[in-house]
């Protein structure tokens, strides 16, 4: 008896792709498997229990694509880079007009344009589409952000549409453009994330370091925000590792984790790409830079005794002002990376739609939040100059919380406690209401200097002046 073609074929049984593939079969799909280990394709058959008969297990590459239906549909979830350069290169010989490759890695945007232009003109198809949620997301609902052809999204929809997280019965899914569109929203969704993340953890130093807070008394106040404007899945999870015991000491168990954090790439990468592109997420660098710091553990502890200097008396912020001002904090970030979004669109012409990713960021994304909702109703308004900050609800919301923000910057300059995202947000809310700011005088400089020239603000053109010699 032959057996049934399947509809998709996912390659790659890590965490990721083995919760995507489970998820598929889940929906009602018939799902070809196979993995480069191929040791690792029995005990995922078994352990999908009552799934397993809409699995459709390969050994071999060619076995896995005789496998799928035509036109194919395969995901890819393996490692980013040249591994996925070698795979292209592996299966292609292989393939027919029609079939589409989906990168589900995280990959270099730039890696998905080349590999887009790559199979242009061949018939096949390359789409660069980023996965959010973990592996709970993968498994049961993921947003994902998909960049290709208008062809291989119709191939992809149905299925990419029934696995996705829902938010009031919508899909989070959705094609954004061509090429690396997908990569590049998930990268700056990964931007934004390191800076949310990085954001909630100064408040948490501000409670732990200046008024001496348990760990389950700062994972209590965290709990309670979840039923207000903070709401995010990061503040539940927040909450709840703050109030977790350690097992072997009884401890809380965020005091027994060193204070050393890793990261994978995806946030210098947004950071890179806002230089690139003439912007400055400084949020979210500032959330890069504090990982790189974690990371010197031996010089720290060397340099607590040393670095005391200008410590200055004052009150901790209360409770109600650190929620304000994280709240403040949050748009900030997120609006510096709808921002970036904003230039790339217009660099790559994507003409992206922020309501849209706004949308599909509000279930199975790890930045998932009650802010995201604003979001979407902001963009659907006029936005003017392309900044989230100056749509009416959401400056509405900034003058009402920015004051705390100030009021806790400040506490934490007195108090010698690093605050650098929220203090970075701050910073470009200043930066950006004021109509006169001081790059005249670097203009003067580099004019007086090297002769760059400046504008001048009485007339047009290009203009130098003739500067005093310095004796």
């Amino acid at each position: 008896m032959t057996q049934a073609k399947a509809d998709i074929g996912v390659y790659g049984l890590g965490t990721m792709g083995s919760a995507l593939a489970l998820n598929f079969a889940d929906k009602g799909f018939r799902v070809a498997v196979t993995n480069r280990e191929t040791d690792w394709i029995a005990p995922f058959v078994e352990e999908a229990g009552p799934l397993s008969s809409a699995i459709v297990p390969a050994q071999t590459l060619p076995e896995f694509v005789a496998s799928l239906k035509t036109p194919r549909t395969i995901l890819f979830m393996i490692p980013s880079g040249a591994p996925m350069d070698a795979m292209i290169e592996t299966v292609l010989p292989l393939l027919d007009e029609g079939d589409t490759i989906i990168d589900g890695g995280n990959a270099d945007f730039h890696d998905t344009r080349r590999r887009f232009d790559l199979l242009s003109g061949t018939g096949k198809h390359f789409v660069g589409m980023g996965v959010s949620g973990g592996e709970k997301g993968a498994r049961h609902g993921p947003s994902m952000m998909v960049g290709g052809t208008d062809h291989s999204w119709a191939q992809l929809k149905p299925m990419a549409e029934a696995i996705a997280a829902r938010f009031d019965g919508n899909p989070c899914v959705a094609h954004l453009g061509s090429d690396g569109a997908g990569h590049f929203v998930k990268t700056v969704h990964n931007g934004i994330e390191y800076a949310d993340m990085q954001m909630i953890a100064e408040v948490y130093g501000i409670l732990r370091d200046g008024a001496g807070w348990t760990a389950p008394r700062i994972g209590q106040l965290f709990e309670n925000w979840q039923d207000g404007p903070l709401a995010s899945y990061l503040i539940e999870v927040t909450a709840a590792a703050l109030q977790a015991t350690d097992p072997e000491t009884g401890q809380p168990m965020v005091d027994m984790i060193k204070d050393r954090a890793g990261q994978k790439g995806t946030g210098r990468w947004t950071v890179i790409e806002a230089l690139k592109l003439g912007q400055s997420a400084n949020a979210i660098e500032a959330a890069v830079g504090a990982r790189g710091w974690s990371s010197e553990k031996t010089a720290r502890q060397a340099a607590q005794p040393l670095l005391t200097a200008g410590l200055i008396d004052s009150d901790v912020p209360t409770a109600d002002d650190l929620a304000d001002a994280l709240l403040a904090a949050r748009i900030l970030a997120h609006a510096q990376g709808f921002r970036l979004l904003a230039a790339a669109s217009d660099e790559f012409d994507w003409s992206l739609d922020f309501t849209r990713i706004s949308e599909i960021w509000r279930a199975g994304c790890i930045i998932r939040s009650a802010l995201l909702d604003d979001f979407a109703q902001a963009f659907r308004g006029a936005l003017p100059h392309d900044h989230l900050i100056l749509a009416p609800a959401i400056s509405a919301k900034l003058a009402d919380a920015v004051p705390a923000l100030r009021r806790t910057v400040a506490a934490g300059a007195a108090l010698g406690t690093p605050l650098p995202s929220l203090s970075a947000g701050l910073a470009w809310y200043d930066s950006m209401r004021h109509g006169r700011g001081t790059a005249n005088l670097i203009q003067a400089q580099r004019d007086f200097f090297g002769a760059h020239g400046f504008e001048r603000t009485d007339k047009d053109g290009k203009f130098n002046a003739v500067w005093p010699d310095l004796k």
